[in-house]
This record gives structure tokens, C-alpha cells and sequence, in this order.
């Protein structure tokens, strides 16, 4: 299988802080990726940089077949238009009205007439269920309705490739539904690439082709959903189960209570 992505023995440290040690991902064509972990383990941070938005200290990172620290300014730029980005907080342009919002790369990167511009913006919309919002501000939008005019937007230049940063934060369940059919619906209908950065155990491993899991700095598991479900590893089961106490205790080490309180 043909690889749109690919990390090999990649390390990263802020500081003192090590990020990755030497980890190696592959991201295959045509498939919905996930990346899951608990909260601080760099699942947005691998997407900066599999975007080059960081360096890492040592390793390779391939994106379509480039060497993304070969790359200079102007091919880093026309390979990001190749990649749809659906920001955590959905990130719309608040003075612009949903209609605009979409149109915005398709005025900033290409030469194409406003007649063209227009249709292309109500077949993105459409895509996702909204077209009846398009003259709509952000401010009046639910939750769910800005994340999925955010997926119009990121859908807007045709990009081979989406990135998903938690897509499903701060979702109710029918929004969260709408945005997993969407996803999965997209990935198929346009024959893109999807990577989903998230936590959210279920609804992520239901849609995804592969997943890796990350903790302390190391893909700790990767494999199909029906794997990862079924790997023994204490630290995979503590994290798809929500098991409050395990590899990652509930209380951190320190010193005896009763020590501290009689100090």
C-alpha cells in the first residue's frame, strides 16, 4: 500500500521534555489514520510536524513522496495546499459571513472567477448540510454547525490530504454523529487521506482504517480497530477502557500524606 506520510525514528524534546523518542509512523493512502493518547502526549504536536510548522531534533518526515526539510518556502507553501486542516476549535472568521469563510482559500490560491467561486462554495456546503446557512455569521452557529462549516472550508481546495485536530471536543451525541458520518463519507466519496487526532475512544474507532497510540513519547500500540480492542497491553487497556487508575496513576508520586501533614 502507497504511503501518503511517513515518520521514520523521529525525535522531538521541548527543553528537558521529550516529546517523541524515536518513533515511526506510516500514514497509507486512501485510509482514515487515528492518532490517539491521553491529553499531553503530542497528538497535535506530530500534526505541526507533519505540517513542517516544527522541526524534530533528528529523524524523517516524507509527505507525498517530499522530504519535508528539503523543501524550501515557496514548495512548503504549495504542498500545504494539498492539506485540509480542521482546527479543535473550528477557527472561522468571525466578521465573515459562512459563505465567505468557505470561499476564502479558493479567493486567496486560485485565479478562479466569483461565478466559479460561488458554485464551488454551495456544492462544499451542500457537502455538509448547510448550505441553508450560507449568509449566516459564525456567532449564530451551534457548536456542531461551525465545525462542519469549518470541514467545508478545509474541504474547499480538493487537498488529498485532511488533518483532523480533535474534531469531536465539545460535540452533544447527534453532533458528534453527524461529524463522524461526515468524515468517513468524505474520506470515501473524495478518495482522501484522513488523520484524526482525538481521544475520543468510540466514536474514533469506529470510523478509523488503523490507529496508533501514543504515551510517553512512544507509539505504545498501533493496528487495526479491532486490534487495538483487543490488545492486552496494560497501558492500551487503561486508555480505551477510561480506567481512572493504571500505568498512568490517579494520584502522582510524591511523599506520604501523613509525612507532609505532620512535617
Amino acid at each position: 500500500m502507497s504511503e501518503m506520510i511517513s515518520l521514520k525514528d523521529v525525535s522531538l524534546s521541548f527543553g528537558q521534555r521529550i516529546i517523541f523518542d524515536n518513533i515511526s509512523v506510516t500514514i497509507p493512502k486512501g485510509k482514515i489514520t487515528a492518532v490517539m493518547g491521553p491529553s499531553g502526549t503530542g497528538k497535535t504536536t506530530l500534526l505541526k510536524l507533519m505540517t513542517k510548522q516544527i522541526l524534530p531534533q533528528s529523524g524523517e518526515i516524507t509527505v507525498m513522496g517530499k522530504n519535508l526539510e528539503q523543501l524550501s518556502r515557496n514548495q512548503l507553501f504549495d504542498l500545504r495546499k494539498q492539506m485540509g486542516l480542521l482546527f479543535q476549535s473550528g477557527a472561522l472568521f468571525t466578521d465573515m459571513s459562512v459563505f465567505d469563510n468557505v470561499a476564502f482559500a479558493l479567493r486567496e490560491h486560485t485565479q478562479l472567477s466569483e461565478e466559479l467561486i460561488n458554485t464551488l462554495v454551495l456544492l462544499k456546503l451542500e457537502a455538509v448540510g448547510l448550505r441553508a446557512l450560507k449568509d449566516a455569521k459564525p456567532s449564530s452557529l451551534s457548536g456542531g454547525q461551525a465545525r462542519r462549516v469549518a470541514l467545508a472550508r478545509a474541504i474547499a481546495l480538493d487537498p488529498q490530504l485532511l488533518l483532523y485536530d480533535e474534531p469531536f471536543t465539545g460535540q452533544d451525541p447527534i453532533s458528534m454523529g453527524v461529524l463522524i458520518r461526515l468524515i468517513k463519507n468524505l474520506n470515501d466519496a473524495l478518495d482522501l487521506t484522513s488523520i484524526i487526532v482525538s481521544h475520543d475512544v468510540e466514536e474514533v474507532l469506529s470510523i478509523a482504517d488503523y490507529v496508533y497510540i501514543l504515551s510517553g513519547g512512544k507509539i505504545i500500540a498501533h493496528g487495526t480497530a479491532e486490534e487495538i480492542k483487543a490488545d492486552q497491553n496494560i497501558w492500551v487497556q487503561q486508555f480505551i477502557q477510561g480506567l481512572s487508575d493504571g500505568p498512568v496513576p490517579f494520584n502522582l508520586p510524591t511523599t506520604a500524606l501523613k509525612d507532609e501533614l505532620l512535617s
